[in-house]
Parts: C-alpha cells; structure tokens; sequence
C-alpha cells in the first residue's frame, strides 16, 4: 500500500497520486502546479496554508488505502 508523509513534497506527493491533487484543492491549496509548492513539503504548505499536516497526510492515507 502506498502511504506519504508530511516530510514528502508536493511533487513527491502527487507522483505517488496524481489524485492526491483534488484533495489538496479541496483545502484550498491550490498552486500545485508552481515550481515552488513542488519543491515545497507538504507539512510546510500546510504551515503556510494554517493547516493542520498531521490531519492532511491522515486523510491522503486513508484515500490511499481506500484505493487498493
């Protein structure tokens, strides 16, 4: 089972998932495709965003557990 962490970057995230895009969009994360947020972890988009990253990299896993 595919699983990510808070550590990875957004880059790292979605080559995992390329469906992992829609649930950071839904979050309001919305500049994925810069060169910067790909370069960026999720926990520091989610520190930028006022995001709680333990609750995002819990609901990309359960997405991700769900997709097996």
């Amino acid at each position: 089972m595919a699983q990510i962490t808070k550590k990875m970057t957004i880059g790292q995230l979605l080559a995992v998932d390329p469906n992992i895009a829609p649930i950071l969009m839904r979050m309001g994360m919305h500049c994925l495709g810069c060169p910067s947020a790909q370069a960026e972890s999720l926990e520091e988009a989610a520190m930028v965003h006022g995001m709680d990253a333990d609750v995002i990299e819990k609901q990309i896993n359960d997405f991700l557990a769900g997709q097996e």
